[in-house]
């Protein structure tokens, strides 16, 4: 997929009024109005819905089928980072790990250039060891302001060996080879069907159905509103 076609027809879609970083590289997290997308349907099955295609190859935390949160979610994105530490942690503890929801991630690399490669490194991770992928998920919004296009390959490496189990050479290698490539591309495609063109951008789902789009940074009574009955 050419990204810079990506960027220029994508628009924005959501409910919420707090946008998220936009695409094209600029990274400043303005607002991006935009017209209603195919994600917009409430109603639609899961099976149906763009957000969960190929949901069966994603990574997944939680054990609830009929109940999701689906991120799209760029590392380099600054307002993703935000999520990831104010609101990401409580929709583990109190949605995810209670059993009331199913946690998706979805690398849509729109943002700052260094969040492509580490999206092939995240999706060649997870093809090697989950527990791993969520670690390193965690690692690079931790860590964002230390990562560029220069170093993402070799920091991830370093982490990867120092922190997890996999062979950290072997997932780096296979992400600069191109292995993850075709993962990479399924959320870009599905992105695109939506019509994303910021991030991060979450589809809720419940009793097996789309509810609604958030968009930006939002806290956890946004979420909860939905899932968390």
């Amino acid at each position: 997929m050419d990204r810079r076609r990506f960027l220029a027809s994508a628009t924005a879609v959501g409910v919420s009024s707090l946008a998220g970083c936009t695409g094209g590289g600029g990274g400043n997290g303005g607002m991006d109005g935009g017209n209603e997308g195919s994600g917009d349907a409430s109603g639609t099955p899961i099976a149906e819905h763009p957000a969960a295609a190929n949901l069966d190859s994603q990574p997944i935390l939680g054990e609830a089928t009929d109940a999701l949160i689906v991120a799209f979610e760029d590392p380099s994105c600054t307002l993703c980072r935000r999520f990831e530490q104010q609101t990401y942690p409580r929709i583990v503890s109190e949605l995810v790990e209670t059993g009331r929801a199913s946690f998706v991630y979805r690398g849509l690399p729109i943002i700052y250039p260094w969040g492509e490669p580490a999206s092939h490194v995240l999706e060649a991770t997870f093809a090697a060891d989950a527990d791993a992928f969520w670690a390193l998920k965690d690692h690079y919004f931790g860590q964002q302001s230390a990562f560029d296009t220069d170093n993402v390959y070799n920091r991830s490496q370093t982490f990867l060996a120092s922190e997890t189990d996999v062979d950290a050479e072997a997932v780096v290698t296979a992400a600069r080879n191109g292995e993850a490539d075709a993962a990479v591309e399924l959320d870009l495609a599905a992105g695109e069907e939506l019509g994303i063109g910021q991030t991060p951008e979450f589809y809720l789902f419940s009793d097996g159905v789309f509810k609604t789009t958030v968009r930006g940074a939002q806290g956890f009574s946004v979420f909860e509103s939905v899932l968390g009955s």
